[in-house]
């Protein structure tokens, strides 16, 4: 990688940032462009005393490599002039898969818990053995000589493909992302056996996945979950309001217990994965025991907070399976607690595909409010709106609005579970806002 600046078109987006860190601990000179509107990502490119300047033609110049944000196009301005004048222009995608391939770099795809398991190996390996990571929310850490390189691996649009790893995860296939995989579940798996093809080492897959057990590739596949059958599984699993611990046992061998502080069964299976790969790089199990116990999570997954007399959970989630789960994490630690879900839909397409999907997740939680839909740069609007969902959810399913966060005061010593993709977190801000005037002296 030569002596260059590179300058990240969307630096703010959470891949984007987090690969920019990354480049920028490894020495190299970075900076980059992007709206002005703040982002959770912009205060660690801000501490790391990285660039940001707003889109502009003007940005531009000799000595520049491009670094193209997945979200733009070649007629974005300065990806524009950069064409004109010959620059290096290189994809997101493309600068990832020429950084992982100096390491031994192990990939983490599924439509769900990608984040969460690549934060937990990150966090695991990095305690044992110098380790690089890019997690998809917004964190990256560069190590000079680095044995190991954790990153996220995107199915979306195929961009994965431009990955070869040592090691892959699949934590799960499901029908997402409907505005790109129009061949329905099996043009996603399809996407996901490809890259498996590109691996190097071996895989590891949820046992209990129909859709991922399908997968051929030309390495070991070492399947993880709760079966008899799976290769590494977990049995013994105690779940308390401390976290979970279970025994695992690889191919029949007893290799001890293990301990994690994390909620849902998800969870568990996510850490099972991370075991998996330790025990195939001939870790000492002990040592992976050690730094599982002291793993804090990722940001937008299930983070917490409490305001007066509630528990406040802020999660990414936005699609049925996510939302299932985070709502199985929220009774596992607060099992007296009544569970209210406030819930954001993220594009059109994916709720009128998935509709009846989330009604029945979200029935998982005592009561359920929505807001309306938020829709994406490639789609402002569409035929169907949040009330189509609410109606058919039988726990409530009333659609907030912003001015008006009212209905949440009726609520005392709960849960509420503000979920979604896009800006939920400014109903969640409204929410505390009100919650705290009413209450002044329970900060």
């Amino acid at each position: 990688m030569e002596n260059t600046v590179y300058h990240f078109v969307g630096i703010k987006g959470t891949g984007m940032s987090a690969l920019a860190l990354i480049l920028k601990d490894l020495g190299y000179t970075v900076q980059g462009s992007d709206i002005d509107k703040y982002t959770f990502t912009q205060r660690g490119l801000e501490q790391a005393g990285i660039k940001i300047l707003p889109f502009d033609a003007d940005n531009i110049h000799d000595g520049l490599t491009i670094v193209k944000g997945n979200a733009f196009d070649d007629d974005q301005v300065e990806i524009k002039k950069a064409n004109d004048m010959h620059l290096p222009v290189v994809t997101y995608p493309q600068m990832v898969g020429k950084l992982v391939s100096e390491y031994t770099s192990i990939g983490i795809a599924g439509s769900h818990g990608k984040t969460s398991t690549t934060g937990l190996l990150a966090h695991t390996l990095s305690g044992i053995a110098k380790t690089s990571y890019l997690i998809g929310d917004g964190s990256g850490k560069g190590v000079k000589d680095a044995k190991f390189f954790v990153f996220e691996a995107d199915e979306y649009r195929r961009h994965f493909l431009d990955y070869s790893p040592d090691y892959l995860i699949i934590t799960n296939i499901d029908f997402d992302h409907p505005d790109y995989f129009f061949g329905g579940i099996n043009d996603v798996v399809d996407a996901f056996e490809s890259e498996s093809r590109k691996t190097k080492k071996g895989i590891f897959i949820w046992g209990e996945d129909k859709h991922a057990k399908s997968i051929k590739a030309d390495v070991p596949i070492y399947y993880y979950g709760l079966d008899e059958s799976d290769d590494i599984r977990a049995t013994n699993i105690k779940r308390t309001v401390k976290g979970s611990s279970f025994d695992v046992t690889i191919k029949g061998e007893n290799i001890g217990n293990f301990e994690v502080p994390l909620y849902g069964e998800h969870n568990v299976l996510n850490s099972l994965a991370v075991i998996g790969v330790g025990h195939m790089e001939h870790l000492d199990h002990s040592l992976i025991n050690k730094e599982l116990q002291t793993f804090s999570g990722v940001k937008r997954r299930f983070s917490e907070k409490k305001v007066a007399d509630m528990v406040i959970i802020d999660d990414y989630a936005h699609h049925p399976q996510e939302i299932k789960a985070t709502i199985d994490a929220a009774r596992q630690k607060y099992p007296d607690r009544e569970v209210v879900a406030v819930f954001q839909p993220h594009t059109y397409t994916r709720t009128l595909a998935l509709m009846d999907d989330f009604a029945k997740s979200l029935d998982l939680a005592d009561e359920v409010y929505l807001t309306n839909i938020f829709g994406s740069i490639r789609e402002k609007h569409g035929d169907i709106t949040s009330k189509d969902l609410g109606d058919k959810i039988h726990k409530g399913g009333k659609v907030l609005e912003l001015e008006d966060m009212s209905p949440l005061l009726d609520y005392h010593n709960a849960v509420i579970i503000f979920m979604g993709a896009g800006d939920v977190q400014k109903y969640e801000t409204a929410y505390e806002q009100v919650l705290s005037n009413l209450n002044p002296n329970q900060q």
